[in-house]
Parts: C-alpha cells; structure tokens; sequence
C-alpha cells in the first residue's frame, strides 16, 4: 500500500500557489492537477472537491496557527509581552511560508464564515489575551472586540502590502514597529 501524504502535501501546496496567484474561484481542479503533475482522478482521492480543498487548507493551517500562538502568549505575563511575542510571530510565519500567510489571508472572507464559534482562531487568542490585560489593569477599559480589530488591522494590512510587493522588507525587520504601534492603539483605545 503506497502512503498518499506525500501526494497530498503536492496538491495541498500546488492548491495554495494556485489559489494565491489565480484566487480560488479562478483556479480549476484540472490546473492543479496539472501543476502537480498528478491525474485529476489521483486529486479527488484526497478531496472531494476544489471547495473541500480550500476549506481543509484553511482551516488546518487557520486553526494550527491560532494554537501556535495560544502556546505562545501562555509563556508570557504582562499584556504587553503577550502581545508582541504574538506579533512578532505573526511577522515570523509571513516570512517562513509567505504563499501559505497569504492564502490565510487572502481567503479568509469566503472561508471565516464556515469557522464556528467554538473553534479557537487568532482572533479569539488575541481577544483572550487583551481581555485578560484589561482584567489585570494593564490596559484602558475598551471593547475588545474592537481593540482585537484594530491591533489586526495594523499588522494584517501591513501583511496585505508585504503580500502585494508593496513593502519589500522581511516583516521580521517590521516587528519591532507593529509592536510598538500596536502598544500605542491599546493603550489608546481606551479614550474614546
């Protein structure tokens, strides 16, 4: 009996090339498995359909990550080292595996509304995190809804530009700036 991971792991990588560079809808099950090198029969062995493919890409990967960083902040204190050991992983990953970050977030709008609300996503860790900061007074009373959206919002766009070329440093090198604006929108958050 052959082990299929391998080839899984080929069109699961194919499927997310493709998908970044093409977009989902545009990408047929044909292309990647041409691209792969592999017949369109030995692609629907592993999945069902090209939808099946995109959601499993994205919810493993999705899930995984939150999990990473959940890991992560528990080896921390205070809100403020939780947050940038989180953001400085964030930076990590984009650099790491740059087609796989982009997928998440490329994706994320047809994909997040399959995410059911006992998953724990990134969102839900860095909510947590903020949550428990605010608890311990180390940061301004504030929705944290809204604090989570607007700390991903400083360095999911940044993502976005790194993403389309628009910003040709390592996001690792970025680190230090998203923390520290982070830190400022936090800490802010609270005045309004």
């Amino acid at each position: 009996m052959r082990d299929g991971s391998k080839t899984k792991e080929l069109i699961a990588r194919t499927a997310l090339q493709l998908f970044v560079e093409k977009g989902i809808t545009a990408t047929t099950i044909r292309e990647i498995a041409s691209a792969a090198g592999i017949a369109e029969g030995t692609l629907y062995r592993h999945y069902d359909s090209k939808d099946q493919l995109a959601w499993e890409l994205f919810a493993t990967n999705y899930l995984a990550f939150a999990q990473e960083l959940d890991r992560l902040q528990e080896g921390y204190d205070t809100l403020q080292d939780k947050l940038a050991a989180m953001i400085r992983q964030f930076c990590t990953f984009f650099d790491r595996d740059p087609v796989l970050f982009s997928y998440l977030l490329l994706a994320q709008h047809g994909q997040l509304k399959k995410v059911t609300p006992e998953m724990e996503t990134a969102v839900t860790v860095l909510q947590k995190v903020i949550a428990q900061g605010i608890a311990r007074g180390e940061a301004p009373e504030m929705e944290v809804e809204l604090a989570a959206a607007m700390v991903l919002g400083v360095v999911l766009e940044v993502a976005v530009f790194k993403a389309y070329g628009r910003i040709t440093q390592a996001l690792s090198e970025l680190g230090e700036y998203l923390v520290a604006a982070c830190w400022r929108v936090l800490d802010g958050a609270g005045t309004h």
